[in-house]
């Protein structure tokens, strides 16, 4: 790196990263072995609970070692992180997902596949005459420019009234003319 180019720093001054969510830190102060996580808050509340109601079950067999796993659980859990998140949020995660629509969500709502529906439907086959082929042939989207001409063509047009001659492009001359009707 040269000494030309700045040096980038980046600086993330959000909440969450300056003052991380903990139990027992007050000023200068914080609670012995802590300040404690959320999970490790689970851990030691439900955990506390489970030994000292069992406790007539397992002290005389197995003496103080669940006590010592307790303990070694707590600090497990002080820094445990499952994909990038802590243990409480990837385990939300995880309900989340299992309680999702199976199928996914459109819009919030759970997608679903529509109805099935009886298709019944006719049809009939028809002789086509000559006058029927022009006309169709002619309606072809293909050979007018858009539907508008396609119903425009198709539309009767009025005729003139007696003794009133409109006058005739270049191309309608010619045509009458092929045709010898002029």
């Amino acid at each position: 790196m040269s000494a030309a180019e700045p040096v980038r720093t980046a600086r993330f001054y959000t909440s969450a990263r300056r003052l991380p969510w903990v139990i027992g830190k007050f000023a200068d102060w914080k609670i012995p072995f802590g300040p404690f996580n959320a999970v490790q808050i689970g851990v030691m509340s439900i955990g506390g609970l489970v030994l000292v109601r069992t406790a007539s079950y397992w002290w005389s067999w197995l003496g103080p070692v669940p006590v010592v796993l307790w303990v070694a659980a707590l600090f497990v859990c002080r820094r445990h992180k499952v994909a990038g998140r802590t243990p409480l949020g990837a385990a939300v995660g995880v309900g989340a997902r299992l309680l999702q629509p199976g199928g996914g969500r459109i819009g919030g709502r759970a997608a679903r596949d529509r109805r099935t529906q009886i298709l019944a439907g006719t049809f009939t086959l028809q002789t086509l005459t000559r006058e029927t082929e022009t006309v169709a042939g002619a309606a072809r989207p293909a050979d007018a420019p858009g539907r508008r001409a396609a119903r425009r063509a198709a539309r009767p047009q009025p005729a003139p009234p007696a003794g009133v001659h409109r006058p005739l492009s270049p191309v309608q001359a010619a045509l009458l003319t092929a045709k010898g009707q002029i």
